[in-house]
């Protein structure tokens, strides 16, 4: 019997797919198995989740959308990304196919031909289309959501589950997603909510991926065959190259180290596995011809420090036409900035290592640096670029070879290992399709490293999809605006959460009626011919458990407590004595039986809390926080149920952690003393979360006048909103961090960026990623607030966006 593959590449010969075969023949390569197959159910008018590995070619079927879009008359397509960036990238792609008249870009702060009928777009920019009920939406025949496991993220994910429940049904979906280990049910969940979706997995990467561990200045293949565990799979060379202190670590040995001059073999040995430093690395790499590479540093300090390391080395990668193109490109994209802003930046150091096909690339890094240096990279012009993980997100920044220095990072409080999936993101960067004909992951040996462990991680190839959904004040008033409350509680339980949550509970339910079977069990068991033995088992249970108990040593009353006691134990030993299962001659093997029923029930009776706290989760939390709502009066009750008040629809429009303070603070008029640069500082209080526990600086830092009124007044809003949601029982929101507002207010006052970044004791990169964040708050400020509030939120942006943050804003 043909195979799927077999039956879809067949079916579209035989020209049941007109569309798909002239989107192939216009193509310079011929489709996978997995991208024919999900071409072929969009052209059938299905929606489809691809998911398959990074550099598989996952695109193509969202570019099979946009061409089956471009052939219905008036028909349009919305392409969203995650971030910005890559909004930015795939909008470039499509002007210089289809050009720029029939491409839009929409990013928050980036509107470019909007009414076209293909639009590119932030997630956050589609959600707000749909609360706003825009007229964009009119004729949308497909979106396209790239990267959608970003709805696993505890920040942003909720906003791919509002779009996907909230698009019309007429509309399809496109869904691309990294390779995941429960497609199916996120597949599931789609069909359930969106109707008839294909659910499209390929587990091959279209370039090989060859698996290396450095040991000393060597390097090893992991695996020896392609077959069986990977335990069994580990290459014995390199197992025996790790044995470091090998199989006569003895006493003996031990000394004849400790001596160092002896030159016995175990010295031998312990020096050939000494790490080699990372100009010799490049070397190796450069010799193997295993260049381009990216070198993963779970550090952004070390990332520079490695860039420094391989120059003082005196490594140069490239030859002297690319050092003049390189030069070019740098000016040529560089050239808006301000000389003094690059002077501060230390841009001349940065072009140097650039010349030299050396980079890093960190959220530190200024946005367009980080663009130069993935140009580059894409254009073989850079060889090394030493990263954090970050990179892993997407960024079209394919290599031949990537190395990891570590298999652990630090995740603000200890050490700990990186996920098979983390593994997988990163790795699958190796292999440049239609370049190499292979690509090759290298992992440094360090002490302490197993080669079973880089196998496991190395061999487990996907990872779970966990929704991380949950209604926010702005996502209740806007279902309750656009749905009312009962319609809005079922849209809510149809959200990915509340499918996984339900699926959890089935399989807790089972396990609780498997539970109480056994316990059925067990009290046939215990029968006593002579008593009721679950009840005398009950009250030697609570006997026992008052007896470990003791008087506390702070009791107020501790000799009236301890004759409570007594007292009490007494009456139980007497009531023991008085049942007639006490004078059971099987008392104890009644009694061995009780003890497993008390402890199943102990465990069914946990079981069930779970399952009462699971089903309909997402709802009860949508209903507690209609309740607060209601009592701050932003909802009142209507004749036909709970409807905004003006506060209310201000509310709808506030998106953000903060949504319900800032609605507080404007209905109040708290702001309303703080001239623009102030309210940019205020914005930043507001927005920034500090990378480590940081301290808020001294009072005399903070800007003067009517900011500290109103810094102090929002805090109070604050500590009464916390005790609000206390009493409805909903998680109370963390304090404001105040360590951004005085470089924020210096920047906003027309500061020069050395002294702004060494006030907010941040790198550029993360300067302008809050400056951005202020932007957006602000830029809502100005949309929902009137008169004075709203133009001083309009000279508050005109004074944040300039320099390096007006370059990031039109960048990115």
């Amino acid at each position: 019997m043909a195979s799927p593959a077999e039956r879809y590449a067949a079916s579209a010969k035989r020209g049941r797919f007109p569309q798909l075969d002239w989107f192939r023949s216009e193509l310079s390569f011929d489709l996978d198995p997995f991208q024919l197959a999900a071409c072929e159910r969009l052209e059938a008018g299905d929606s489809v989740l691809v998911a398959a590995p990074t550099g598989a070619g996952k695109t193509v079927v969202a570019e099979f959308a946009v061409y089956l879009t471009m052939r219905e008359p008036h028909a349009k397509i919305f392409y969203t990304t995650p971030i910005k960036a890559l909004s930015n990238q795939k909008y470039l792609e499509l002007v210089r196919r289809y050009g720029q008249g029939e491409v839009g870009l929409l990013t928050g702060d980036t509107n470019v031909n909007s009414q076209a009928r293909i639009v590119v777009m932030t997630t956050e920019v589609l959600r707000n289309m749909l609360y706003a009920d825009s007229d964009l939406l009119g004729d949308l025949a497909y979106v396209v959501m790239d990267e959608v496991h970003y709805l696993a993220d505890r920040f942003r994910g909720a906003v791919w589950e509002e779009v996907i429940i909230h698009l019309p049904s007429e509309v399809r979906m496109v869904s691309l997603s990294a390779t995941v280990s429960n497609a199916e049910e996120f597949g599931d969940w789609l069909q359930a909510v969106r109707g008839d979706t294909a659910v499209i997995v390929s587990e091959e990467r279209p370039t090989p991926l060859n698996q290396h561990v450095l040991v000393g200045g060597r390097l090893y293949d992991l695996f020896s065959t392609k077959d069986g565990d990977a335990a069994d799979r580990v290459s014995p060379d390199l197992v025996r190259a790790t044995q470091v202190r090998g199989r006569r670590s003895d006493g003996r040995d031990r000394m004849r180290g400790q001596r160092g001059r002896g030159g016995g073999w175990h010295d031998q040995r312990a020096a050939a596995h000494q790490r080699i430093g990372r100009a010799a690395i490049v070397e190796l790499l450069d010799a193997a011809d295993m260049l381009p590479a990216i070198c993963f540093i779970f550090s952004r300090a070390a990332c520079d420090d490695a860039v420094e390391q391989v120059l003082r080395s005196g490594i140069s990668l490239t030859t002297a036409e690319e050092r003049d193109e390189i030069r070019w490109i740098v000016e040529e994209r560089c050239r808006r900035l301000p000389d003094g802003d690059l002077a501060a930046l230390g841009f001349a150091g940065w072009v140097d290592a650039l010349e030299r096909g050396v980079a890093s690339h960190h959220a530190g890094l200024l946005p367009a640096f980080k663009e130069v240096v993935e140009e580059l990279f894409q254009r073989k012009l850079v060889k090394v670029v030493y990263a954090t993980e970050t990179l892993a997100l997407g960024i079209n920044m394919p290599a031949r070879t990537v190395v990891l220095e570590r298999l652990d990072k630090f995740n603000g409080e200890s050490r700990v290992q990186i996920t098979p999936g983390e593994f997988t993101q990163l790795t699958g960067r190796a292999g440049r399709r239609g370049i190499d004909v292979e690509g090759h992951a290298v992992v440094q040996w360090r002490e302490g490293l197993h080669p079973q462990g880089i196998a496991s991680l190395a061999s487990r190839r996907s990872y779970p999809l966990n929704s991380s959904f949950r209604p926010s004040y702005n996502m209740t008033v806007n279902l309750l605006d656009r749905f009312g409350r009962e319609r809005s509680r079922t849209v809510l339980e149809s959200s990915f959460a509340q499918f996984q949550a339900d699926r959890a509970v089935v399989d807790l339910a089972r396990t609780a009626r498997e539970q109480r079977e056994s316990m059925r069990g067990y009290e046939e068991a215990m029968t006593c011919h002579v008593g009721d033995f679950v009840e005398y088992s009950s009250v030697r249970r609570r006997l026992t458990e008052l007896e470990k108990q003791r008087v506390p040593g702070d009791e107020p009353r501790p000799v009236e407590a301890r004759a409570r006691r007594n007292d009490q134990l007494a009456q139980l030993r007497e009531d023991l004595r008085r049942h007639p299962c006490h004078a059971c001659p099987d008392r104890e093997a009644h009694a061995r039986w009780a003890e497993r029923y008390w402890r199943l029930r102990r465990e069914n009776e946990k079981i069930t809390r779970q399952i009462e706290s699971r089903t309909g989760a997402v709802a009860a939390r949508f209903d507690r926080l209609t309740g607060l709502l209601l009592e701050m009066g932003y909802v009142r009750e209507g004749d036909e149920g709970p409807e905004l008040t003006t506060h209310g629809h201000l509310l709808k429009r506030i998106y953000g952690d903060r949504d319900l303070l800032v609605a507080e603070c404007l209905r109040r008029e708290v702001w309303r003393e703080l001239d623009p640069a102030s309210l940019a500082a205020m914005a930043a209080a507001l927005v920034y979360e500090a990378r480590r526990e940081e301290d808020d600086p001294p009072e005399r830092a903070l800007p003067k006048g009517a900011f500290r009124e109103a810094i102090a007044r929002t805090r109070e809003l604050r500590d009464t909103l916390d005790e609000i949601e206390a009493r409805h029982g909903v998680a109370t929101s963390s304090d404001l961090v105040l360590g951004l507002v005085p470089a924020m207010h210096l920047w906003a006052r027309g500061g020069r960026l050395d002294d702004v970044l060494a006030r907010a004791g941040l790198a550029a990169g993360d300067f302008v990623r809050w400056s951005k964040q202020v932007l957006d708050l602000l830029d809502q400020l100005q949309q929902v607030s009137a008169g004075g509030m709203r133009t001083r939120a309009h000279d508050a942006v005109a004074l944040v966006r300039r320099g390096i943050v007006a370059h990031a804003s039109v960048s990115e």
